[in-house]
């Protein structure tokens, strides 16, 4: 595909470790223009990082998209999921596409390896959540391979210095969207989500392990499916790979998945911001191919 003589143009709403991390990341898209970074303090990092780039910035939250609607068409909301309700009307109002990185469940959840085409179809996606960017991929194939999957367990440990406010303040909301998407997605009976901010040093690399209680294991079953899957996460998120299993472990199904960060804006540790952006890059590129018909 040649590169399109037109960009979407896309408006970043939040400064924080994710927004500052994304805005890097959509420079470098053939797809994307980022028209706007907007947050709440124009002497954060964040915000100076932006203007150093030559990107327009803004201190007036949502309201800078209010009264300048024409500053892009597509919006990334990395701010709180508190906050993404308020959003997330104002933008149906101005008839923007929103890409929702807060785990507030406004939107249809969306796993691009998983149900992209589904999503393309919808105006507000939720991105869920790192761990279930990680993990849902995971218990989505083996729903698919396995029979009367009654429960799965999630655990994601995290580097806590890239654990930023934002994501500290929506820690329930966390937990309760990832067991929703691991239930969505995989059909179990119950699910259950973990998150370990690691205070370590040097920092830990992100690491999530899926656990599975089903009847009858099948790794036969299992094991291609799982493959093909890592296969198509890695199309957008180079660092994921399974590092354990699929084994069974005490009549239990286990995976263990590390993410390795690409290194924009945090150390590569910091795999949780990457894996639930690059998703969400991948979610507004495929937009831009869909909406401006790029061929």
């Amino acid at each position: 595909m040649n590169p399109p003589q037109k960009k979407l143009r896309v408006a970043i709403l939040g400064s924080g470790n994710i927004g500052t991390d994304l805005l890097i990341k959509s420079m470098r898209s053939n797809y994307l223009e980022c028209t706007a970074f907007i947050g709440r303090n124009l002497v954060s990092q964040g915000m100076q990082m932006a203007q150093k780039l030559g990107v327009p910035i803004s201190s007036n939250s949502i309201s800078h998209i209010e009264e300048n609607p024409d500053c892009c068409d597509l919006v990334f909301d990395a701010t709180t999921a508190k906050d993404h309700f308020i959003h997330a009307a104002v933008l149906k109002k101005l008839g923007k596409i929103a890409i929702d990185l807060t785990p507030a469940k406004v939107g249809g959840m969306c796993v691009p390896a998983v149900n992209m085409e589904e999503c393309l179809k919808q105006n507000n996606v939720n991105m869920v959540t790192c761990g279930g960017q990680a993990s849902i991929p995971i218990a989505h194939v083996i729903g698919k391979t396995q029979k009367d999957v009654e429960y799965i367990e999630v655990v994601s440990s995290i580097a806590s210095r890239s654990a930023g406010p934002g994501t500290r303040v929506n820690l329930d909301e966390y937990i309760h969207t990832t067991e929703a998407g691991l239930k969505l997605f995989s059909g179990a009976q119950r699910t259950k989500a973990i998150l370990n901010l690691n205070p370590a040093h040097p920092c830990i690399n992100m690491q999530t392990t899926v656990f599975a209680k089903v009847d009858n294991p099948n790794i036969d079953a299992l094991k291609p499916e799982l493959e093909r899957m890592v296969k198509t996460i890695q199309a957008y998120v180079p660092g994921y790979n399974v590092i354990l299993g699929p084994i069974v472990e005490n009549g239990r199904i286990a995976v263990i998945v590390r993410v390795l960060g690409l290194g924009d804006y945090l150390p590569p540790y910091a795999g949780n911001l990457d894996i639930i952006n690059c998703a969400a890059l991948s979610m507004a590129e495929n937009f831009a191919i869909e909406r401006l018909e790029y061929k």
